[in-house]
């Protein structure tokens, strides 16, 4: 399958950060969750796909989300922790060459993801506990992450919009 095929199979929508996206899972019973103001969903998940003439840009959210390799190529989830570390990891099926079936970003981390070079697409989804909401959504300003973490100014100008 392509990419037209996945987003008209699985009715996926544009996401705000890039790529496209389909919510496959919201939990019905709800709490309240320190740090988070209201009520939210124990667990969401979602379909996401990506195309190599785009990009996820920088953003953070408040939980953490774990990401899951379904199909097409390698995905690099590119993450600036809380302490300002750069982690680069792989989703893809190819575990010889050190890619993972899963990752979970940590809630608070800045990332973004793209298709690793050479690469058509990535099909991929996130679960995201407790589950994701907008108001905890944060897209990256370029010039206020760049100051923050200086030493990834590069890659943060490729992944910001």
């Amino acid at each position: 399958m392509g990419v037209r095929d996945l987003v008209e199979k699985f009715n996926m929508q544009k996401h705000p950060e890039g790529g496209y996206y389909k919510e496959t899972y919201r939990s019905g019973s709800e709490a309240n969750f320190e740090n988070f103001e209201g009520k939210r969903n124990y667990a969401t998940g979602i379909y996401f796909l990506i195309e190599a003439t785009n990009f996820s840009a920088f953003h953070k959210i408040k939980s953490d989300e774990m990401w899951h390799f379904y199909g097409g190529d390698p995905l690099e989830v590119i993450e600036i922790t809380l302490e300002g570390k750069l982690i680069t990891t792989t989703i893809g099926n190819n575990i010889e060459s050190g890619e993972v079936f899963q990752y979970t970003v940590k809630a608070g981390n800045w990332f973004a993801s793209r298709v690793k070079k050479g690469g058509q697409f990535s099909f991929v989804g996130c679960t995201v506990w407790p589950g994701f909401d907008f108001r905890d959504f944060v897209l990256a300003d370029k010039i206020s992450l760049q100051n923050e973490f200086p030493q990834h100014k590069k890659i943060i100008d490729e992944l910001t919009r």
